[in-house]
């Protein structure tokens, strides 16, 4: 098995890949089009016709079949369903602790008949048994669904990236409470409320900077 695609969790707590975790919990949310931006990053840094290059390229065009089905592209996700199903044709049933035979059994029924997708729903993803939500991640994938999400939804994207910044200097920092985490993965998981939440981060980072420029200067007498 290739062990490419691992990571420290982003808070140090968590092997699991972050980016895999964040993608099957925006996906279940049924954000299709924004899922594959969690995964395809990783992705591209795989090596290719590796297992989880594989894995990742496979999955995206499982999201883009779903996706395409919604404007009845039939042309579009029969492709996509061939191509999602060749990806996954050898992996284990289970591979990354992911559903991968479920995924790969509706992109055969897809790729034979298209509109097999108005008839039956799409399969949720698992990880390690459970269909995950953002509000089931933990810090390090609750930061690249912020991150997602912001460019999805037009939030400035450079605030979201520097509050997961402040977030994990403040977790090498071993504090006990940090309000970037807090507020990156509210970001993440509260979509009701996801304005008010984004509006209070972007104080929050504007503070943060208005104080390191303050110490920064300090030096330039």
């Amino acid at each position: 098995m290739d062990d490419e695609l691992r990571s420290d969790g982003g808070d140090g707590r968590d092997g699991a890949d972050d980016h895999l975790r964040a993608g099957v919990a925006i996906y279940n949310d049924g954000e299709f089009h924004a899922a594959h931006d969690a995964w395809e990053d990783r992705w591209l840094d795989l090596k290719s016709g590796s297992d989880d290059e594989r894995l990742l390229h496979g999955l995206i065009q499982f999201t883009a079949s779903v996706h395409h089905a919604q404007d009845a592209n039939w042309a579009g996700v029969r492709g996509l369903a061939e191509s999602g199903a060749g990806y996954l044709a050898d992996l284990p049933e289970d591979y990354r602790s992911v559903n991968v035979g479920a995924v790969r059994d509706y992109l055969r029924a897809v790729a034979g008949d298209p509109e097999h997708v108005e008839r039956v729903a799409p399969p949720e993803l698992t990880h390690e048994g459970v269909a995950l939500r953002p509000e089931d991640l933990r810090f390090g994938a609750c930061a690249v669904v912020a991150e997602v999400l912001a460019e999805e939804y037009g939030y400035d994207e450079a605030v979201v990236e520097r509050a997961v910044e402040y977030a994990r200097a403040d977790l090498d920092d071993e504090k006990a409470t940090s309000q970037f985490v807090t507020f990156v993965m509210d970001f993440a998981r509260d979509e009701a409320n996801r304005g008010i939440i984004f509006q209070r981060l972007e104080g929050a980072v504007g503070k943060r900077r208005h104080e390191e420029e303050d110490v920064e200067g300090l030096f330039d007498a």
